[in-house]
């Protein structure tokens, strides 16, 4: 049976952060997965097997996600936070590199890490996901950018009835549907594939995932894309409306050495919905990375 281990690291400041390895320990590069905002992992569902077939691979959540709790402070979430959590987390882990996979969010996450991080850093994967700014491209307008002071401030104002409010709309079969059929490829999408993120966005508290989006809308890793270093692989999803494949061909462009993988039909949820084509996309380039 491969290696199986689930435990929880101890930040500093008292966040325990959640994580799991699976696979053998190899003399391959392992390869650590960043989630998408409110995610605790759905999306890597079709990765796994082929990952851990000749490597170790470490999967984690934010602080404020899945089951990762919060600081003592529980203002100290965001993307500050968030990568100097994975640099801890590979340290009590003994990895000096990994070759990091990033969805949505995570794409964030990867570049920030390379910026501080770049000898720690074999490849990167970059998966339906913005270099930043993410409010100023939802859905191709800024509306949502536009919005947000007035939903971050009812939230913060009434985060017990939000989560009231986030828990009973969202654990329903007709969101499950909604989100399919307006932001995903239903032709494509497996609603089983889909439905335990919306389980998981029900059950988080709306004051984590609300400042942990406040992090992340500012942030941005645009000016850092001439200076990575390292084999990228990008893949964008045709129709994804979370971050519009413009932005990933956009990167794609824009990052020495990068390779772009586009997925046909494909929303943000690109990987579930043609995980043969997205699995053998990231087969040949580990393959690449490992024999370089």
């Amino acid at each position: 049976m491969s290696y199986f281990h689930q435990d929880h690291h101890l930040t500093h400041d008292g966040a325990s952060l959640w994580y799991e390895v699976r696979g053998e320990s190899t003399r391959r590069t392992p390869v650590l997965l960043n989630d998408g905002l409110g995610c605790d992992g759905f999306i890597w569902r079709y990765l796994w097997e082929p990952l851990t077939a000749a490597r170790q691979v470490l999967h984690w959540n934010y602080r404020g996600h899945g089951r990762s709790g919060v600081p003592t402070d529980d203002t100290r979430i965001g993307m500050e936070y968030t990568v100097e959590d994975l640099a801890r987390l590979m340290d009590a882990q003994r990895l000096d590199s990994a070759i990091l996979f990033g969805h949505s969010m995570g794409v964030q996450v990867c570049l920030e890490f390379h910026r501080r991080y770049r000898d720690r850093v074999k490849a990167l994967v970059l998966v339906c996901g913005s270099y930043g700014t993410p409010l100023d491209t939802w859905h191709d307008h800024t509306l949502l950018r536009v919005a947000f002071p007035r939903v971050r401030a009812l939230v913060e104002r009434a985060p017990e009835l939000a989560q009231a409010i986030t828990s009973r709309v969202l654990s329903t079969q007709l969101a499950v549907e909604f989100g399919i059929r307006t932001e995903l490829n239903p032709a494509l999408i497996k609603r089983s594939d889909f439905a335990p993120y919306m389980e998981h966005l029900a059950k988080m508290y709306p004051l984590y995932f609300i400042r942990t989006l406040d992090s992340a809308k500012d942030h941005s890793a645009w000016d850092h894309l001439p200076h990575i270093d390292v084999p990228v692989l990008v893949i964008g999803g045709e129709g994804d409306k979370f971050t519009p494949v413009w932005l990933s061909q956009r990167m794609a462009q824009y990052i020495p050495r990068s390779e772009y993988v586009f997925v046909p039909g494909g929303t943000h949820t690109a990987p579930l919905e043609r995980p043969a084509l997205v699995n053998a996309a990231v087969e040949k380039f580990l393959a690449r990375v490992d024999g370089a």
